[in-house]
């Protein structure tokens, strides 16, 4: 009897006791981080053409190049909607165009395919390291995940592998072409909401230096790129 009436008073109290500890999800507090940032991550799907073209030269199928990197968003006032974002990436650029290139990567020479010359593919590709320096506005907060931004900058990039091909039967392969500039600047603007970001880039030097000619006309070509840039946390 001792034992049953020890039992039912040690429940009754748990009992009431939980009843004045109920537990609900409504008491949870989440802390608010008032010093977030936004986007230190990018990825982007680019669609390359060149400027300042040499006669008769022609771009005859898209050219598709990737961008991934890391920026370190730093901002610079309290609401924290404008922000610094210095980074570091990786480019790929892809040119599909008539523009053959042969000889040898000290010695390169240049033609432009006629358009009555068939020919199976023709292109150069550069693959480069990128320094960005970002300005970024945006109306983010730390409740919203979902803002508008505008950012733009400029960008330095080194190039670290160089190809061009021309395939005409016989197959050409040039690597390290010693007429590509090392050493590529130009600006840039990204803008949009969420996920979804539109992107254009300008360059502002030529991909080619003064000693790349073509029928004796120097190839001052430079890149502008148009696409969808992807921002991550």
């Amino acid at each position: 009897m001792r034992l049953f009436l020890g039992c039912f008073l040690f429940l009754s109290f748990f009992k009431g006791f939980s009843q004045g500890k109920e537990f609900s999800i409504d008491t949870l507090h989440v802390k608010i981080d008032s010093l977030y940032r936004e986007d230190q991550f990018y990825t982007g799907l680019i669609y390359n053409s060149l400027l300042n073209k040499p006669s008769d030269f022609s771009q005859q199928r898209v050219s598709f190049g990737f961008s991934a990197g890391f920026l370190r968003d730093m901002p610079v006032n309290k609401s924290r909607t404008v922000a610094i974002a210095p980074g570091i990436g990786f480019v790929y650029n892809n040119y599909i165009q008539n523009l053959a290139i042969t000889g040898t990567n000290e010695n390169p020479i240049y033609t432009v395919i006629p358009s009555t010359e068939n020919y199976h593919r023709n292109k150069f590709e550069q693959f480069l390291v990128e320094i960005p320096i970002e300005f970024r506005w945006r109306t983010s907060t730390p409740e919203v995940y979902k803002f508008w931004r505008i950012y733009g900058g400029f960008k330095f990039s080194y190039l670290l592998l160089d190809r061009s091909v021309y395939d005409n039967q016989t197959k050409i392969i040039i690597r390290n072409n010693k007429d590509f500039n090392e050493f590529l600047y130009g600006a840039y603007i990204s803008a949009g909401y969420n996920t979804i970001n539109l992107y254009a880039y300008y360059g502002l030097n030529s991909l080619f230096k003064s000693t790349a000619k073509v029928n004796d006309e120097s190839i001052k070509m430079n890149a502008l790129s148009i696409g969808i840039m992807f921002y991550i946390l």
